[in-house]
């Protein structure tokens, strides 16, 4: 079986590198291409995954349609050389596209229901179109749904233990509270209009935390110089054991509430897209009251009453239970998917 794999942004390096190091040990033959967007790359070393960067991220509209442009005629370049019978990708067009025109099977797996026509004109030429069950909009024929969400690939039980080690070796101590806040650039296509955490309440959420114990603060913006000394303390490939061993994540990331969530951590999210639209599956876990959702001016009353409630751990932990309980080791499923079309 050769597969090849498209990732392009840091959450789908955690989402599939579980499944390349499985089909690898099983013996398929593997090829991964990448973009350089956040730490991707740097992600995908760390893991020891071989790959090939086929673009960087455009900043501006123009030159984010040039970059997709050139990930179209090279992501077909590799594929032709390499001659996949399966190619997989969270929702890549140039992917999507590769695979139809060198006679590949496309596997699909995609959790954001965007506000736009990618979705809508791309699903017709996979082979599976996989996302949540919590996923509102129909795709058609080639639909799967399963019970789980991405985060559940890498942050299942099944796949990850937090690493205190890796913590303490870089000065973190996993016997005291801290709290880990992580704020988004607001500068994704689904983010146009809307707002995070503001600059000014980043700052006094710092303040009125750094009562309660460590803070570390985790920006896709360049960290401000008043904000230094909470510079994350552990490299990007450590960040799920830091967030895992949290006594409080706040944040304005729909990601980061999620994996905040399927981890057990007390989350407070603030952003005024909210848990529904293109988030149905930030509800769905929302559901299971691990995300709590408030207004940017009720966020640090709500990350102050968390961080001050002893009993809040063992709350999180029932519920995090029960998600466990209803949803599946989403690694699993992606193997069970890609090999299932790969013999056709």
């Amino acid at each position: 079986m050769r597969v090849l794999f498209d990732v392009t942004h840091p959450a789908h390096v955690h989402l599939f590198k579980n499944a390349i190091a499985e089909l690898s040990a099983d013996g398929a033959a593997v090829r991964v291409v990448s973009r350089e967007k956040e730490v991707t790359t740097d992600l995908l070393d760390a893991y020891g995954i071989e790959h090939t960067p086929l673009s960087s991220k455009g900043e501006r509209k123009a030159s984010l349609a040039a970059e997709w442009a050139r990930r179209e005629v090279r992501t077909f370049q590799v594929a032709r050389s390499f001659d996949p019978d399966v190619v997989v990708s969270h929702l890549s067009p140039s992917a999507v596209h590769a695979a139809r025109l060198v006679g590949a099977e496309s596997v699909v797996f995609n959790d954001q229901e965007h506000p736009n026509t990618v979705p809508r004109l791309t699903a017709p030429l996979t082979t599976a179109y996989c996302t949540p069950r919590s996923y509102g909009a129909d795709r058609g024929s080639v639909h799967r749904r399963y019970d789980g969400f991405h985060e559940l690939a890498y942050l299942h039980p099944n796949r990850f233990t937090p690493d205190r080690s890796a913590l303490r070796d870089h000065g973190v101590d996993t016997e005291e509270p801290y709290a880990l806040l992580r704020f988004v650039s607001m500068g994704a296509h689904h983010d146009v209009g809307e707002r995070g955490i503001a600059p000014k309440t980043q700052a006094e959420l710092v303040e009125t935390l750094s009562a309660f114990g460590e803070v570390y603060v985790s920006t896709e913006a360049p960290l401000p110089e008043s904000l230094s000394a909470n510079r994350l303390p552990v490299p990007p490939e450590s960040m799920h054991d830091l967030l895992a061993e949290a006594s409080l994540c706040v944040t304005d990331s729909a990601t980061m509430a999620m994996e905040a969530a399927v981890l057990g951590t007390p989350t407070v999210r603030s952003n005024s897209i909210g848990a529904g639209g293109e988030f149905g599956t930030l509800s769905a876990v929302a559901s299971y009251d691990l995300i709590e959702q408030v207004p940017a001016t009720g966020v640090v009353a709500a990350a102050r009453r968390l961080a001050n409630d002893p009993d809040a751990a063992a709350r999180w932990a029932e519920r995090r239970q029960e998600l466990l309980d209803d949803t599946v080791d989403v690694t699993a499923y992606e193997l069970s998917v890609i090999r299932e079309v790969a013999d056709g």
